[in-house]
């Protein structure tokens, strides 16, 4: 897989200098939870990026519950962090892999090529009684100079045009659980329902005891979506879309886009339609 690393490939060079790791474990439910838990014991090297804080910008009117941080304030945070343009970087969460994602995205959209996510994240790390410390890195500030990748992203604008067109060369695809998109339960969200003519793969189905399923598993999982067409993921605020972004990627698929304000953005305009 080009986009997964695994533990064992981690342990391995965690100690090189031009590596970084990233811990992005968090819990919507308790925010501050996993940064404590990081300061408890993480990975040797790692620095902490929270989804809120680091991961996200301030909620607008519009924008969705998690948008896309401050640019500039986020390249500060990297280079704080000795992360330059030529540096290894590899994010782990609990194994959700949807805050690591998260972060393997930003770097992405970056322009950053050398970005992975952990398979099996922070449990899996703890199953193979791997290496934990408090102590927590300070780097040497490096120079990261971002190559902004516009192809990796979808605006409002676009998922409007998909909703009054249906065009046949775009798909979008709804990644929340199918109970969401049906609009049977809403949790989280003022609304329930899907963006007008999403289908529906729900982003969990691509990985199995926190670990990304092998790519040829991928592409059975989205064996109907054409190769040649755009893709565009959604999910609740363009968070647990990641891992199926991801999963696209590793699957072949390379015209894939992330609407990053997601359906909670959608619902944000009163004259969008809901199915």
């Amino acid at each position: 897989m080009r986009y997964v690393k695994n533990k064992e490939w981690l342990l391995k060079y965690m100690n090189e200098t031009n590596v970084r790791i990233i811990d992005c474990r968090f819990s919507l439910a308790a925010p501050q939870k996993k940064q404590e838990e990081y300061r408890e014991g993480h990975i040797p090297g790692a620095s902490y990026f929270d989804l809120e804080q680091d991961l996200s910008g301030s909620v607008g009117d519009h924008g969705g519950r998690h948008p896309l941080p401050d640019l500039v304030e986020f390249v500060t945070k990297l280079v704080n962090k000795g992360i330059s343009n030529d540096t290894t970087v590899i994010a782990y969460d609990d194994g959700e892999g949807a805050f690591a994602g998260r972060f393997w995205w930003l770097l992405q959209y970056l322009g950053h090529k050398d970005v992975y996510v952990l398979d099996g994240g922070f449990k899996g790390w703890l199953e193979g009684n791997y290496p934990l410390t408090t102590e927590i890195p300070v780097f040497e500030k490096a120079e990261f100079h971002p190559s902004l990748n516009a192809d990796l992203i979808a605006a409002t604008e676009e998922v409007k045009a998909f909703v009054q067109n249906q065009p046949e060369d775009i798909i979008l695809i709804d990644s929340r659980e199918e109970k969401r998109y049906l609009g049977l339960e809403e949790p989280i969200d003022k609304k329930a329902g899907h963006i007008p003519g999403a289908i529906n793969k729900p982003w969990m189905e691509g990985l199995r005891d926190g670990q990304y399923i092998p790519a040829a598993e991928q592409k059975q999982r989205f064996s109907e979506v054409n190769k040649d067409k755009e893709i565009i993921v959604y999910c609740g605020s363009g968070v647990t879309a990641t891992p199926n972004f991801l999963a696209l990627k590793e699957a072949g698929f390379e015209k894939v886009k992330l609407y990053v304000g997601s359906f909670s953005d959608w619902i944000s305009y009163a004259e969008n339609k809901i199915e």
